[in-house]
């Protein structure tokens, strides 16, 4: 067995953003929905022979809404984490989980990026 290569930044002190040419809005009911365009030789080919929609539409919940319009350029993933758990007390034992999963996701998506800030 090889030893696990140790991390040389804590996760907890990354600063994520939102991808720039990500397109997103916010609805009435203050959910925010992200625009997500596909693209490449499959999609297009999805698209014309399927009619699958060339943009999704992806409607986040109350807690990546809450996650989403807290992050910016100076905001840590600990920071987020409290300021989650304070928006959702009752959510408390379980915000450090369920948000690194959802940032995990977004980063996987393409839908944030590390900031070139991060510390």
């Amino acid at each position: 067995m090889k030893k696990a290569q140790k991390l040389q930044k804590n996760y907890l002190d990354f600063i994520f953003i939102p991808e720039p040419e990500l397109a997103w809005t916010k609805r009435e009911d203050g959910i925010v929905v992200l625009d997500m365009v596909h693209q490449g030789f499959f999609h297009r080919i999805a698209q014309k022979f399927f009619h699958k929609p060339r943009v999704s539409h992806i409607a986040l919940d109350k807690y990546g809404t809450a996650l989403w319009l807290a992050m910016d350029e100076t905001h840590t993933v600990s920071e987020l984490v409290a300021h989650m758990e304070d928006t959702f007390p009752e959510e408390r034992e379980r915000m450090l989980d369920r948000s690194v999963t959802f940032l995990n996701t977004l980063q996987m998506h393409h839908f944030i990026r590390q900031s070139e800030t991060s510390k």
